[in-house]
């Protein structure tokens, strides 16, 4: 072989080199393009498997929204039945403040008193029916959430703190403070 024959042969060496690396590199982005391919159809089935889940994920959360709203509802039915007659029994309120007062001076002959006790017992028992319950006060600790302090005094009775005399009577209606005591209390 010649020089040129030699020169033949490098360049045909070098050409087949670069031949064999554009195969090799041609396989390693076909090898890059079936990855690619692969992933996008395991993104795709995925994305296709998620529906359903979230179909489920969202009628489940559906279906306990909707119980939380029955159970709220059903709350506040109750609740409205339960202060349905707040605003009677506190106008009611003053009635009963006016019986004690009545009871309370016995210039009157028994006959009355007794008449008047018998009413004043029955319009207590239907209040109490409906759920009406009077806050126990004197004696007690001060309560701000039960009890409206408007004197305080100094006596050797009660400790401080406590309620020493109630001016007012205070109510709850099943339970919700409809007017608090008014009372005095021990400084």
């Amino acid at each position: 072989m010649t020089k040129v024959n030699g020169e033949d042969v490098i360049k045909e060496d070098i050409k087949d080199t670069e031949a064999e690396q554009t195969v090799e590199e041609n396989a390693a982005e076909d090898q890059k393009v079936d990855e690619k391919a692969e992933a996008a159809e395991e993104k795709k089935e995925e994305k296709e498997a998620e529906p359903e889940e979230d179909g489920d994920a969202k009628y489940l959360r559906l279906m306990a929204d909707f119980q939380n709203y029955k159970k709220r509802v059903e709350k506040e039915k109750k609740d409205l039945y339960s202060y349905a007659n707040e605003k009677l029994v506190t106008e009611l309120l003053a009635v009963l403040d006016n019986f004690e007062r009545a009871l309370a001076h016995e210039d009157s002959g028994d006959g009355f008193k007794e008449g008047m006790e018998m009413i004043f017992k029955q319009l207590m028992d239907v209040l109490e029916k409906s759920g009406l319950a009077e806050i126990a006060a004197l004696g007690e600790d001060f309560d701000p959430n039960f009890h409206n302090a408007v004197m305080t005094e100094e006596t050797e009775e009660y400790e401080s703190g406590k309620v020493s005399g109630v001016l007012q009577k205070g109510y709850t209606l099943n339970g919700k403070v409809i007017r608090p005591s008014m009372v005095k209390v021990v400084s």
